[in-house]
């Protein structure tokens, strides 16, 4: 039972449930935005906790609770006291709503992604005497940004789509806007209940700056010294009004964890940019006309020599090159007609460049590694080679003029192209995969949402 204090704070929020999404809207000081997101989500994080637990284990081998032990070990003294507010805000509302948490609690969610994927890598030989671990990282997304001479009007346009394991994928349903009491208003996805950021990055400002992402694929670089990637994302999205010291706020203290090629709009000067950010290099590209896509590939020679993986680059077999030829061939058919609908389309291909014909696969913008056999994929690096893998396309979101002035976006749950995940009919098909049940959950066919 929540006291007038309290009920006065959550009456400021809103939550609202449509077409797959947990729409949310917090207000106010740190910490009222924080108890807001955890009062009103505190079912959809109870479940995404047990199901990270789970799979944690059957994933990596060691315990959550251990993942978060080193968490706050490594991170906690690295997070400034402004966002501790917000996430002991979090863990209040939670435990106000009947879901027992601790702002430590709250620390290692945010911070499982960036443990798991880039800190582990790194860390389990030491710890375990073993060779270094392969990687379990978000090294699968699509992403397109577009201005000037490339759009209808002149305009920038921003797409992207998550591709994510489908047990982790289907928690990335909240679209959260905030409205703090200092820095911008944005609204974004975030990748499930209780996010400082968004790690599915996707961001509107009200400063004027539209924000996407894909990691860098096979990236093996990470230190301990630096600040934790969401805290760093969620200062640049909350204060920094120009590309410039949006680039400058993000790599303060950059650690290398959750490195990515960073899609950058400026509604107010029409510039787009690409960001690559490795730990020890960095690559700025940025346009008045013309058009950046990711698609995880690695395009400044450096970081993709020195502090990556190769992962297919210029082999159409894999997921990364087949994607960047494909965002080639679209780019060209498309230019000077992208607007919020044709990003959408692209977001939807399913055409592969490999066989040459639209073919649902891991190869395709929009990823189906759930129907596909992975018959050519021969690298073992490469992300979730194994056939019939529960994985691929996770949602769709985009933003134009219209949107980056009102500060609003698009949004799909769900596969970009529709197509729905019946996980009843998956495991009866693939039943090596059985023991997922009870934790991997159907994805229906959902409609485009406009957040307002």
């Amino acid at each position: 039972m929540l006291d007038e204090k309290q009920k006065a704070v959550v009456d400021k929020a809103t939550l609202n449930q449509k077409n797959g999404w947990q729409h949310i809207h917090v207000k106010g000081t740190p910490y009222e935005c924080g108890f807001q997101e955890g009062y009103l989500l505190a079912d959809e994080y109870a479940d995404a906790i047990r199901v990270y637990t789970y799979m944690t284990l059957e994933s990596f081998g060691m315990e959550y609770s251990w993942f978060a032990e080193q968490s706050i070990a490594l991170h906690k003294d690295k997070i400034p006291p402004r966002i501790i507010e917000e996430l002991q805000g979090m863990a209040d509302g939670l435990t106000a709503a009947g879901v027992e948490t601790s702002v430590d609690d709250v620390i290692a969610w945010n911070d499982w992604m960036e443990m798991t994927g880039y800190w582990w890598p790194q860390a389990a030989p030491k710890l375990m005497s073993r060779p270094q671990m392969k990687t379990h990282r978000k090294e699968h997304c699509s992403a397109i940004i577009a201005t000037g001479d490339a759009t209808v009007d002149g305009k920038p346009v921003i797409a992207h789509e998550s591709f994510d394991e489908f047990w982790s994928g289907q928690y990335f349903n909240v679209c959260k806007r905030v409205e703090p009491d200092e820095g911008a208003t944005f609204i974004m996805q975030a990748s499930g209940p209780c996010m400082l950021s968004s790690m599915t990055d996707f961001y509107v400002t009200s400063y004027g700056l539209s924000v996407t992402e894909t990691t860098l694929a096979g990236f093996d670089q990470y230190s301990t010294e630096g600040v934790p990637e969401w805290v760093r994302i969620r200062d640049a999205i909350q204060y920094a009004t120009t590309i410039d010291e949006f680039v400058e706020r993000l790599n303060s203290g950059n650690n290398g964890g959750y490195a990515n090629a960073w899609l950058i709009a400026d509604k107010k000067t029409g510039e787009i940019a690409r960001y690559e950010q490795g730990l020890k290099y960095q690559a700025l590209e940025r346009t008045k006309n013309g058009c950046y896509f990711g698609c995880n590939a690695v395009f400044d020679p450096r970081i993709r020599n020195l502090e990556c993986k190769d992962n297919g680059f210029n082999d159409p077999r894999q997921q990364t090159g087949a994607r960047r030829q494909r965002w080639m061939e679209l780019i060209d058919q498309y230019y000077g007609k992208i607007d919020v609908e044709v990003a959408n389309k692209m977001l939807a291909d399913t055409y592969d460049v490999y066989l040459g014909y639209n073919n649902p696969s891991s190869r395709c913008i929009c990823a189906h590694y759930d129907v596909d056999p992975q018959y050519y994929a021969d690298d073992p690096d490469a992300v979730w080679n194994i056939p019939f893998y529960p994985a691929g396309s996770c949602d769709a979101k985009a933003a134009g003029p219209e949107e980056m002035e009102k500060i609003q976006m698009w949004g799909r749950y769900g596969r970009a192209d529709g197509v729905e995940f019946d996980v009843d009919a998956f495991f009866e098909q693939h039943p090596l995969w059985n023991w997922m049940k009870g934790y991997l959950k159907a994805r229906p066919t959902e409609a485009w949402t406009l957040f307002e």
